[in-house]
This record gives C-alpha cells, structure tokens and sequence, in this order.
C-alpha cells in the first residue's frame, strides 16, 4: 500500500505547478544558461603609442633587445627559455659588435641554464656555446670560465644523469677554448676546477670521487646510482680522454686543438721517446734542441765574438761578467761537485709528485678499462660484422686514455704494477692485432681511419713494453746519480717471466710497421693509403723501440723499411718534414754526449741506405724553393750537424757529390736563359736565419773539400753569385776569410 501512495505522488508533481510567493523572484528553469560575463583591463605599456621607441637599439626580428633576451632566460616556461637562446644567437649574428659589451651578462644569465632540468633548453644552450664561445677572444673568455666550471661541475653531481651527461659534454667544449684553465689544479690537494671536474668524471663512471691514499685506490663514493648507456658512456670516456692528456702532456693541447695533419707537420717533432736513452735530462733537451734557431736568427742581429767583449755596446739578457761570478775563484770542482750540480739541474720529465698522483688514478681507472675492452673487443673485432660506431669509439677512447697514463708513469717509478698491467690490457686485445674491419669492400673511410688509429695506439703501448723491457735488461739509468736511480728489479723479473708473449706481440707489431712504412697495406685492403703525420708522429715511439733492440734481423728490416719511407716520401707531403728530422737524428746519435741506447748508425748496417738519403737531400730543397720553409731549414740544419760532427755516412766522395748537387740551389745555367738565379735568392728577408745555415753548410763543404786539397769552384762561385749585391754578402766574406776559403 505505501508503494502505490509514492507512485501516485510522483505522477502528480510532474504535472504541478509551483505556487509564487511573495517577495520571491521567479525560479529559473533548470535548463537556463547563463549569459553574464566580467571584463578586466589589459595594460600594455610598451605599445603605447603615447611612448617612443629607440630604433637605434639592436632587435631580433621579434623586436627583443638584449634585455629582453636576458629576461626570457630566466621565464619559468622551459620553450621560452629555449626561444631565449635561440634570439640571442640571432642577435648576435645580426649585430656582431654587440657580443664586446654583452659577454659579461650573457654568461651570468647562461650559467643557470647549464643545470636546466628541460633537455631541449641544455641542448639548445651547447649548440649555443659551441657557436658562441670560438667567437670570444680567449683574453676576454679566461675571466668567465672560473662562473662556468663552478655550475658545469656542479651539475657533474647532478640528481639526474642526462644532466650530468650533459655537463660532461660543456666540459668538452670549455676544454676545446682554454684547456689549461680546465686542468688547473688536477692533481692539487686543495679543491679547484680542475681537481672537481676529474671527481666529476670519476663519479659518473662509478669509479669513486675520491682518490685513495700512496697506495690506494678510489674509495667507492660515486654519487651514479645508474648504468650509463654506451652512447653515454662513450661521451664520458671521449671527454675523459680529452682532459688526461690536456692535464698529463700539455704540450699535446696545440696538436690536438688543431685537429690538422698541416698544423701538426709544422710542429717541433717530439722526442720523449728518446730520453730513457740518455743518461741525464740536461743532454737530453740539449738533443731536442739541436735543430732550433737561435735569438739572434730571429730579428736579425748578428754578434761577432771577440776575445774581451765591451759590454756596453750591445744590449743582451744576460751578459757575463766575471765580478759577478759567486765563490771564489781560484776554487776547484771536483768530479763529485760536478755530479751533484748535474743531478740538483736534471728534475725528472714530470713533476715527482705528479706520478704518483697518476699511478693511483690509473688502479682507479683500471677496473673501467678493463671493462670496456672485455664488452667491446668481441664485437668491435667480430671477423663477421663490421662494428658498430659507438662500441669502435669507444674503444679508441679506452686506448687512448690507457696510452695518456701509461706512457706518463712506465719510466718514472716502480715498474712492477704498472707493467703487469698493461700487460694484461694488451693481452685482451692481443688476439685480435692487427685490427681491422670484418669487410672493406663495405666498410667507410672513417672506419678504417678509425682501425688505423687502433693499430697506431696498439704498437706504440707495446713500445713501451720493449723500450722498459731493454732498459731493465741492460740496467740503463735514468739519473746520473745512483741515489736518483728508480727501482728496476721487479720490472726485470716481470719481463723474465712474460718474454715469450712479449716477443710474438713484438714480432706481430714489427710486421704491421713494415707494412705500413712500405705502403703495402694490410691483407683484403682494397688500396694501401699514404701515411699522415699523425700517423707518422704516432708510430716513432714503435719505430725507436724496434730500432733500439739489442740484435736481431728485424732492427735491420726496419731500418731499411723506415730509410725507404723517408726517400719515397713526396716533396711537397706534410710528412716529408718529419721524416726528415727523425732519420737526422738517428744519425747524430753516434756523437751525441750521455747517449746510451743501443742504437748506433755505424753498426746498423744500412750505410748505403743512409748515403742515398743525404744524396736525394740537395735535390728536395730545390723542389721546395721557398713554398715550405720549415722544411727547408730542417733539411739545411740537418746536413750542416752531419758535417759538423763528422756522421759515419758522410764521407769524402759524399761531401763532393753534395756540393755539385747544392750549385741549383744558388744558381742554375739554362741552356737559352743562361744564369738564373736558384731558389736561395727567393728566401724571404725576414727569415735570415735560413740563408745563413745555407751559407754556413757551403762552407762547411768547401772547407772540408780545403783539407783535402780539394776547390770546388762551381759552388764557391754560385754561392758568390747569389750573395751578391744581398745583405749576406758581408756575412759570407766574414766566413770564407774565418774558413781560410778565400
């Protein structure tokens, strides 16, 4: 009954009709739509028309000035943030003389941005910075990098790991503008940039951000609490890479900034590999300066030495003057003073306290290496599939960081550790050398390139194996002094030990440099390629190594290989250069004070070989007139040391047949033209330096011919020529009367 009352009471109030009362407005049916709405005011300052602009002011094309930019920058909107970077590149390139008086501002507002938690703004600001930062002069960038390493190491410890990712690479690029800036401080206790930056790489690695004590390692507080992707990780070792050599070898920072084969062959070559040779570091840097200029060859002024100088008529740094000679002087040195002088004078190659710093990195670093070698050997040197980029990368990255550390520390201190591994690193790769890709036909040429390079790092890490390896069978010392001498009886055994397995990689290496040397290229390559100078600086650690060996017929293959290279080698090649210092100074190794190696042009049976390359010297420097000057002075200089110091190669019939072949040079007889003055006169006047050194080894050639009852008139007469009327004229008086020539 109850149900049926509520049922009739709903069909009744669907058909009701509500009463009106009093006072009360009319209800609203439940299907009405509000249509009122509220206005507020919009104030736009900037476009009133009642202000005038400046239109002078620089402006994008969005009308932002440069105040406008600096405030979008810091928008809480990350796109705006991203535009904001975008405007100001725009600007900058519209209104480059604006960049002088906004580089202060700009970088206070970008710092904040390097930490930016929204990718794209951080991708944005480094394709900014790498477009912007090669455009500052690096005096007005120096005073801002301090601001930028302080938040780019900062967001090395970053929460996030793509935005440490991404710091690492700033870091690249602030490394590629002021690198020693970068490093300062590396090895420091205190805390600086530097010192930040390697605990930021070591901790985004997981290798630790705090180096051990003398003979510990990292301790494990990496702040990483993920595993880095190989595209990730190959960006961290690329950069580590980068930093360890700006910070171990600083005088690697112009080469490798260059990043060209012409700027490197233009540079002093490097000699490090020779100084285990020497029996102190004071002849040894007397042997890397022997073919550098003196002062006076630079600007040109030219002192006649006398027996009792006046020394107010010229003005010099440095003048000597017995009254200011200390002690006194009736004192006598005693063979044990001397040494003592020696030894307080031959500081090592590297600061002492340098190496051990770099010892416990290397245990830091070495579980990382390890690591990457074992993930990607088997797939970077698949004999079925060509590798992927970023495992061949990284690769190349692993050996280069192995070559900066290893060849800092493996002639400084105890052998026994570093030795072993190395060793064991190289083992992991020992079965797969020589390197090279599973199929040519199909492979790019940065591939092989790549391969290349690999190959080149391989043989110069086995290098030092063999250069420790003689140095500890003979006993060679590093010091003139016995006290300085570093330990070598744990090095000794090792090698006792591992010298089958250190032999075959010897043998295999030996085999790859021939190869290369010779042009013959490796099996299945589809055309042997000339070798770069990068190549060719990176293989004369292996070359001396091999060369240096105690017997064996190999030391002769490579000689011969490495004389033809040097003859075959184009004139106008950037290699030429360097093949040219490097065979003239294993010729002056015979006469050179403190040499120990084993080495010795008198013994190493390639005599003919090395009077066929003095003969072809002559003819280069024709061919190069005055188009490679440093060229033309290396081969001068060398010729002129080699007759100076009597080279076993030079003999008589060799002086008369460069003399014949140095006339071109001064003066050429053509059969319609008659005389026409050789490329000597061509020789620019602001490099003097140069004609003299020819003067001088013309007439260390007519001298020598003097002793002999010898006058070649044909030189002694083109040379005359071609100084004739010049400003040389006096100076080649001078020396032909001093010489007894005239």
């Amino acid at each position: 009954m109850p149900k049926s009352s509520k049922k009739n009471k709903e069909k009744v109030a669907d058909f009701s009709k509500a009463k009106l009362k009093l006072g009360k407005g009319k209800k609203l049916p439940t299907n009405v739509v509000d249509t009122s709405f509220k206005a507020r005011s919009i104030a736009l300052p900037t476009q009133s028309i009642a202000i005038e602009k400046d239109d002078t002011v620089p402006t994008t094309k969005r009308r932002q000035t440069f105040n406008d930019i600096l405030s979008l920058l810091k928008h809480y909107n990350a796109g705006t943030r991203k535009d904001a970077i975008f405007s100001a590149r725009e600007l900058f390139v519209d209104h480059p003389r604006l960049l002088d008086s906004s580089i202060t501002p700009l970088i206070g507002a970008c710092v904040r941005l390097i930490g930016d938690e929204d990718a794209s703004v951080r991708k944005a600001l480094i394709s900014f910075f790498c477009w912007l930062l090669p455009r500052v002069p690096k005096d007005d960038m120096i005073p801002h990098i301090p601001l930028l390493l302080l938040f780019t190491t900062s967001a090395q410890t970053h929460i996030f790991p793509e935005i440490r990712i991404d710091a690492v690479r700033f870091m690249d690029i602030f490394l590629g503008i002021v690198p020693e800036t970068v490093v300062d401080g590396w090895n420091e206790p205190r805390s600086g940039h530097g010192k930040r930056a390697l605990e930021g790489y070591l901790g985004i690695l997981s290798a630790g951000t705090k180096l051990g004590g003398a003979e510990g390692a990292a301790q494990a507080t990496s702040t990483a609490s993920v595993v880095l992707s190989p595209q990730s990780k190959l960006v961290v070792l690329r950069s580590l890479s980068s930093f360890l050599r700006c910070a171990i070898d600083p005088q690697s920072i112009v080469s490798g900034l260059s990043g060209m084969d012409l700027g490197l062959a233009a540079m002093p070559l490097s000699t490090w590999f020779l100084r285990p040779s020497f029996t102190c570091k004071r002849l040894y840097e007397e042997n890397a300066r022997i073919f550098q200029t003196s002062q006076y060859g630079k600007n040109g002024n030219h002192i006649i030495w006398n027996v009792e100088p006046e020394f107010g008529s010229f003005d010099e740094d440095f003048v000597y003057e017995p009254k200011n000679i200390s002690g006194s002087p009736g004192a006598e040195w005693t063979l044990d003073d001397l040494s003592k002088s020696s030894v307080e004078q031959d500081n090592p190659s590297r600061a002492m306290g340098d190496i051990p710093f770099i010892v416990r990195l290397t245990r830091t670093l070495y579980a990382i290496l390890t690591a990457t070698y074992l993930d990607c050997a088997p797939v970077v040197f698949s004999p079925s599939t060509n590798p992927p980029e970023t495992d061949l990368q990284m690769m190349a990255a692993a050996l280069n960081i192995t070559r900066t550390l290893y060849s800092a520390i493996m002639q400084s201190m105890d052998l026994s550790t570093p030795c072993e591994e190395l060793k064991t690193l190289l083992g992991y790769l020992a079965g797969y050398f020589p390197f090279r890709p599973a199929h040519r036909e199909h492979s790019l040429f940065q591939v092989e390139q790549a391969f290349q390079d690999l190959n080149v790092i391989y043989c110069e890490l086995t290098s030092l194996l063999v250069l420790v390896s003689s140095q500890s069978g003979t006993g060679n010392v590093q010091s003139g002094n016995s006290r300085f001498r570093p330990p070598r009886e744990k090095a000794c055994s090792i090698f006792r030990k591992g010298d089958a397995k250190l032999d075959v990689q010897a043998d295999l290496v030996r085999s790859h440099v021939i190869r290369l040397l010779r042009g013959e290229g490796e099996l299945g390559a589809q055309l042997p390629r000339s070798i770069s100078p990068t190549v060719y600086t990176a293989l004369l650690p292996t070359i001396w190594a091999l060369l240096n060996q105690v017997t064996g017929l190999g030391r002769q293959l490579v000689l011969s290989a490495t004389l033809d290279h040097a003859l075959r080698t184009a004139t106008n090649s950037a290699v030429k250069r360097l093949t040219v210092e490097f065979v003239a100074r294993l010729l002056l190794l015979e006469k050179e004070s403190g040499y120990t190696g084993h080495f010795n042009p008198r013994d190493a049976g390639g005599d003919h070989d090395f009077q066929e390359w003095v003969l072809h010297l002559p003819k280069i420097l024709w061919e190069l007139g005055i188009n490679n000057l440093a060229t033309s002075q290396i081969i001068i200089c060398a010729l002129l040391r080699l007759l100076q110091r009597g080279s076993c190669v030079i003999q008589r019939e060799q002086i008369t047949s460069l003399g014949s072949r140095l006339v071109p040079f001064f003066v050429i007889t053509h059969p319609i033209r008659g005389q026409v003055l050789g490329p000597f006169t061509k020789i620019p006047s602001s490099v003097p330096h140069i004609r003299r050194f020819a003067l001088d080894l013309c007439a260390s050639i007519l001298a020598d011919q003097t002793r002999h009852g010898i006058r070649d008139e044909d030189l002694y007469k083109a040379v005359f020529t071609a100084v004739k009327g010049t400003t040389e004229e006096e100076y080649w008086v001078q020396v032909t009367v001093a010489m007894r020539l005239t």
